[in-house]
């Protein structure tokens, strides 16, 4: 099922259904249909499922960064009038989530993180100083995925274009720093909003020690696994993730 990019004032989002709000938060290179398994189980369930468009490379570089897209998404939360969010986030997403569930604890009533960054970095944004060889960026782009088959030509090309963009690797770049300055390990002990971590057990972005990390400091949090998996468990195991994130949204009354 492909969905209607929908473009409303400054916002550029997908929706449908009727009912509590999800909002889908993508990752740095994240496309909106990495979520589609997301949006066509959950849509039919009693949830509006929203995947907005974040400014990941249409803002300055002074805006480039977890804050500002935290702003961004309370601007959007508010401009379609949301009081109580659940907020889904994978990688950078997963990041600006936890950041703006400890600005506003008070309009998210739920957070789902998968290869979420906020604690380990190193990952991010490095290594593409041969980035105009093909090859070594489809190696990259597959070591994202237990199986290296999930990153398609589509997908191998969109990154390559990315980092082959100087504006759009100078923005990478940025992000990355940005996320190492947004380090959440002080925070996460003060956060109580119930949050599902779901994990590639085969992580090698944000490796299984990370998801073990956000478990200990997350007071209020259940980790699940999922195994020959890697960073994006909606795209590799879409099925075994809505699972998941089925049982744990009725277990916790969502």
């Amino acid at each position: 099922m492909s969905h209607t990019l929908i473009t409303e004032g400054k916002y550029n989002y997908i929706e449908a259904g009727e009912g509590t709000p999800i909002i889908v938060l993508h990752g740095l290179m994240g496309g909106l249909s990495n979520f589609d398994a997301v949006i066509n189980r959950f849509s039919k369930e009693g949830y509006k499922v929203i995947i907005p468009q974040l400014p990941v490379y249409s803002v300055s570089l002074i805006k480039t960064n977890v804050k500002s897209f935290s702003k961004y998404l309370y601007e959007f939360i508010e401009f379609k009038g949301f009081d109580d969010v659940i907020l889904l986030g994978n990688s950078l997403g997963g990041h600006i989530g936890l950041y703006f569930t400890k600005l506003n604890p008070e309009k998210v009533k739920a957070l789902i993180i998968t290869g979420s960054s906020g604690l380990y970095e190193s990952a991010m944004g490095g290594g593409y100083t041969k980035r105009s060889d093909y090859e070594v960026i489809k190696k990259k782009a597959q070591d994202v995925f237990y199986d290296p088959a999930v990153a398609t030509k589509d997908i191998v090309d969109e990154v390559y274009e990315t980092v082959n963009d100087r504006n759009k690797l100078i923005k990478t770049l940025a992000i990355a720093k940005s996320a190492i300055r947004h380090n959440m390990a002080k925070d996460l002990p003060k956060m109580t909003t119930p949050t599902c971590i779901i994990w590639g057990k085969n992580d090698g972005v944000t490796p299984p020690e990370v998801a073990d990390e956000f478990h200990r400091l997350l007071p209020d949090s259940n980790l699940f696994w999922i195994d020959k998996c890697g960073h994006a468990p909606m795209m590799e195991h879409p099925e075994k993730f809505n699972i998941i994130l089925g049982d744990w949204l009725k277990s916790r009354k969502l």
